[in-house]
């Protein structure tokens, strides 16, 4: 059994808990159980999973990439991952009205901005489904993946599968569902859990019978989120009704919900609110959170994460709480700790946010404190800096340096087993450097005792990281640079090409819109920090996808500015130059014939379906030669 396999049944097993786990390995365990219920499979409940693990991690890490990224659906298939027509993020979630509460007010700062009176937008409340996600064009149906590629699973459709209502395909993002009475009545017997069925009709195998009969009953579906039944109302009414819409919406429909989904419905407003790489601002998702709890602390344990933060976690008398026995809550930093007096003895009040993570609400009864003065990884002397405590050893402290070789990983997102056992046995046998990983053969992992089929693997997939196509702006976030995430490392890249930002100082940093002067100089020491070890990256020639510059006053004159336009077929030049000169000159790249696509140009050797479906939904075609005459007349 692989150590990350071996962590994990320990999780299950309960012989470990989030408290007990590091920042990667809590991340780590995250990512497997998403995936596992995403798959059809869950290792641990849902309340467990969103109230205790998930919650953890955001408590501990609010910015870790796990938590920015779009929450993937199960990826069981064997399928080349393709481009989606439309992005599909995530949705934002809220447990209290207070959140709900902030998120009316971005609404009504963006009516402001707009001189649009607030009275007059209305707030669409609709069932949050618990299914398997996907996007239908009316030709092909995509699992939703990454939010930007997902599979191809139009055999479900061919299998017979309705949507929702006996309306048409081609309605865009909805799930795929089994009525929950059918469930119980029908299936419960042969499946543990209503994702687990739903699974089984994506798969490639074939359908069992049980399962074609939920199809030929119109049991299972595919319901377009615009079919949904819902709420409408103006703002001043959702407030004073909030309770009851919450009560009505969950019972609206026969199918599994965790929630309630609230969308303002006009368009100016939706486009000006716009989205951040995870979510719509528009758009927020309701979940209730009642239980609380008064609970005593044993202890406080301080952790490091790899930026050299201290976290303190409270050790806590064990206690039941929304279905969960709780024994460990993170402290936030260690500034909260003096300030409220969480030591051994005191009292605080526990809950569980958004039903997953323990979170500690408030210090009841304050005790004496301990605060740390050396680093329990390094030893080395610890420094405040406002409210943190910090081991500044980062070159030699053993968990940042696991916790960055981890990260690179992670946020790479392109490959998989160099997850926090991994890197640990890494640690163990003198590694110390990502560039150092890199330099490994097969034979190397062999010798470091990972056993013959590990080691084929791992070195497969260290090929994976490096041949497989990753946007420049993640590569460049995975080293982990202070304030360079993966939102601010693509604004970066928007402005200014990867090989040239180790040449900027920090004024031309922080010229850039949403940088601003200290975040400049972090950043311009990081890259020098940095650049060795790129330089060396690079030299494995990484298959960057890289970031279209930002055309500055650029007045676009040809008549396809804005349209919608795929390309296909062979091309004289390459396509994916193509396309990034396409987009460069405000042209949007899709990569599917829709109803809503405007061009299809074509070089040589096209397949006739795309030629068929433009020709269904009136796509006007073009050839490479005509395409390039419009663009430059």
């Amino acid at each position: 059994m692989s150590l990350l396999k071996s962590l994990t049944q320990q999780i299950i097993q309960q012989k470990f808990i989030p408290n007990d786990l590091s920042d990667n390995d809590l991340a780590e365990f995250c990512q497997q159980a998403n995936e596992a219920y995403r798959q059809g499979n869950p290792i641990i409940s849902d309340q467990d999973y969103d109230f205790i693990y998930l919650a953890e991690l955001k408590n501990r890490l609010p910015q870790h990439p796990l938590l920015q990224l779009v929450e993937p659906e199960g990826q069981g298939f064997s399928e080349e991952k393709v481009r989606l027509p439309e992005i599909m993020l995530s949705t934002d979630k809220a447990y209290s009205w207070g959140e709900i509460q902030k998120w009316i007010e971005r609404i009504e700062k963006a009516c402001i901005e707009l001189d649009t009176d607030i009275k007059t937008i209305q707030i669409k409340a609709t069932p949050k489904l618990d299914g398997f996600a996907g996007y239908d064009d009316g030709l092909h149906l995509y699992t939703r993946g990454d939010g930007k590629k997902g599979s191809d699973i139009t055999r479900v459709f061919d299998r017979g599968l309705q949507v929702f209502n006996d309306s048409e395909r081609g309605q865009g993002a909805g799930e795929i569902v089994v009525k929950k009475s059918y469930f119980e009545q029908c299936l419960s017997d042969s499946f543990e859990h209503p994702r687990n069925f739903q699974a089984s009709l994506i798969k490639e195998k074939e359908l069992d019978e049980k399962a074609k009969q939920a199809i030929v009953d119109k049991a299972a579906l595919f319901v377009p989120f615009a079919q949904l039944p819902n709420w409408r109302g103006g703002i001043n009414e959702l407030s004073d009704n909030f309770k009851k819409i919450i009560a009505d919406i969950l019972i609206m429909v026969d199918f599994d919900i965790d929630g309630v989904v609230f969308e303002i419905t006009d368009v100016n407003l939706k486009s000006h609110m716009g989205a951040n790489r995870k979510f719509h601002r528009w758009q927020i998702a309701y979940k209730e959170n009642k239980d609380k709890a008064q609970v005593k602390v044993l202890g406080v344990t301080p952790q490091v994460g790899r930026t050299g933060k201290i976290t303190p976690v409270a050790e806590l008398e064990p206690t039941q709480l929304s279905g969960a026995t709780i024994v460990r809550a993170t402290g936030h930093h260690y500034g909260l700790v003096k300030e409220q007096g969480l030591g051994e003895g005191s009292i605080v009040e526990l809950t569980r946010s958004g039903l997953v993570i323990p979170k500690i609400i408030k210090v009841l009864k304050p005790a004496e404190i301990s605060i740390p003065e050396i680093c329990p990884s390094c030893s080395s002397v610890l420094t405040w800096q406002s409210d943190f405590l910090m081991c500044m050893n980062h070159a030699e402290c053993p968990a940042q340096i696991i916790g960055r070789m981890e990260y690179f990983f992670k946020i790479l997102a392109n490959n998989d087993g160099f997850g926090i056992a991994t890197i640990e046995k890494l640690y163990e046998h003198g590694v110390r450097t990502i560039s150092q990983i890199y330099q490994l053969n097969e034979q190397d992992f062999v010798n470091m005792d990972f056993g013959d089929k590990t080691s084929q693997n791992l070195s497969n997939q260290l090929r994976r990281s490096f041949t497989q196509e990753i946007e420049d702006w993640r590569f460049l976030a995975a080293f982990g640079i202070n304030r360079m995430g993966m939102g601010n490392c693509e604004n970066l890249l928007k402005s200014y090409s990867i090989k040239d930002i180790f040449k900027l100082n920090e004024s031309e940093i922080a010229n850039i819109n949403g940088f601003a002067t200290l975040s400049a100089a972090l950043i311009v020491d990081g890259l020098k920090t940095l650049r060795e070890e790129y330089d060396y990256l690079l030299t494995y020639k990484f298959n960057l996808e890289l970031t279209s510059l930002k055309q500055v006053n650029l007045d676009f004159s040809h008549p396809l500015v804005g349209r919608k336009v795929v390309f296909t077929g062979r091309m004289k030049g390459s396509r994916d130059e193509m396309k990034r000169h396409a987009k460069s000159i405000g042209i949007q790249v899709v990569s599917s014939v829709t109803g809503k696509t405007d061009y299809l140009i074509i070089g040589d050797k096209v397949g006739q379906k795309k030629i068929e479906s433009a020709e269904k939904f009136g796509v006007k075609i073009l050839s490479e030669a005509d395409y390039i005459n419009i663009i430059t007349q």
